[in-house]
């Protein structure tokens, strides 16, 4: 099972529902594991004692949301001093806000003494992804509409396919999955897209070492072939699911970049009916829809 990524978006979309967490940002509660004293610089601390910024901000928050944008962008791990010199921060403020943060479960100290993302921020991103079904389904009945067919969004949580979002089609035979269902990424059209938009190196972790199961006949279980099809994704936009999970069904999916997790669109329904879809529009249906959750996304995440 693969970690948790977090990026500069995700940390701040992320932790949206845990703002009155930092209310008392600058209350000490309990002695955390304390900083390595070499680090820390003799520097005037700027009053952060008075909340209200003239945006209408409150600038402990702020610069706690800075922070945890500051260790995302190391890739997750990193020294104080290395997050002094990334998010310009005076290492007084890096130091109080660090303590509380790991007080809170946001970050936390390993034993080299430098600071990671906390395992708080995993529960905050598996909500707020499925809460991004929500806010995607106008979009989603778009795809529906235009298509015919049963419109999906997805998102990768460590190993795993999560649905989170879901229009059906209105014909009698069509596909459905249960939203919140988790299906592995090597069989379905979202997982293949989701994969696609990783590293190779990051995209093998999230396999894990374990042989790839089949779930029908035609179910990709080699991975250097399931690797070919992700570059052959890359190339040309999207990835089909030839009856990979369930015999029978169909599915053309394509990555939402700008997401703040990795996220797939997909439109799946009987193999025939995919397939004439497919040979008519190709996966233009999917893009158009995709681009308009992107630039929605850019807005909404836009500092």
């Amino acid at each position: 099972m693969a970690g948790h990524s977090l990026n500069g978006d995700s940390v701040r979309w992320r932790l949206v529902s845990a703002i009155q967490n930092f209310n008392g940002l600058l209350t000490d509660r309990q002695t955390p594991p304390a900083p390595d004293p070499r680090e820390l610089r003799t520097q005037a601390v700027p009053s952060s004692s008075a909340p209200d910024r003239a945006g209408g901000g409150v600038q402990s928050v702020e610069r706690a949301f800075q922070l945890l944008e500051a260790l995302a962008d190391t890739g997750g791990i990193a020294t104080l001093s290395e997050l002094s010199n990334i998010s310009g921060l005076p290492m007084p403020t890096i130091h109080r806000l660090v303590r509380t943060l790991a007080q809170q479960g946001y970050v936390r100290q390993d034993s080299a003494r430098r600071y990671t993302l906390g395992p708080r921020l995993i529960r905050l991103g598996e909500t707020a992804g499925r809460l991004l079904g929500s806010w995607a389904r106008p979009y989603l009945a778009e795809l529906m509409e235009a298509t015919g067919e049963t419109a999906n969004l997805a998102v990768l949580e460590g190993g795993e396919v999560v649905y989170v979002g879901q229009v059906q089609s209105r014909r009698s035979m069509r596909m459905f999955t249960e939203v919140g269902r988790r299906v592995q990424p090597h069989c379905t059209g979202v997982g293949k897209a989701l994969l696609a938009q990783l590293p190779e190196a990051e995209a093998r972790t999230v396999l894990g070492s374990q042989p790839l199961p089949a779930h029908t006949e035609f179910t990709v279980t080699d991975r250097d072939e399931l690797f070919a099809q992700l570059a052959r994704a890359r190339e040309v936009g999207y990835v089909i699911d030839d009856q990979e999970q369930e015999i029978g069904v169909r599915c053309i999916a394509v990555a939402v970049p700008g997401a703040p997790t990795p996220t797939a669109l997909s439109v799946s329904g009987p193999e025939a009916r995919i397939r004439a879809l497919e040979e008519q529009s190709g996966a233009e249906p999917l893009v158009s829809v995709m681009q308009g959750i992107a630039e929605r996304l850019g807005s909404v995440l836009a500092p």
